[in-house]
């Protein structure tokens, strides 16, 4: 239904990640030769260190060593 926590998606850039979060994302997707079709709603209304705070723990965490998002790099991606 979902893709899990500790996919290409999440360990992979991050300015991919945050316009996830967002924009939202709807329709079927392929992560890591698997096909998820389920609804994401955009979390736009998030303040930009809310959305860098989520997004380092999800890097960080559930098997994931990826670096963290700072709220500048979340900044440039909503002006995008």
């Amino acid at each position: 239904m979902n893709p899990p926590l500790n996919t290409s998606i999440v360990n992979g850039e991050k300015e991919a990640l945050i316009k996830i979060v967002l924009k939202g994302m709807m329709g079927k997707v392929k992560i890591d030769g698997k096909f998820y079709n389920n609804v994401m709603a955009p979390h736009a209304y998030l303040k930009d260190e809310e959305i860098a705070s989520i997004l380092t723990y999800v890097r960080t965490s559930f098997g994931n060593k990826s670096s963290s998002v700072s709220p500048e790099e979340v900044k440039t991606a909503r002006l995008k």
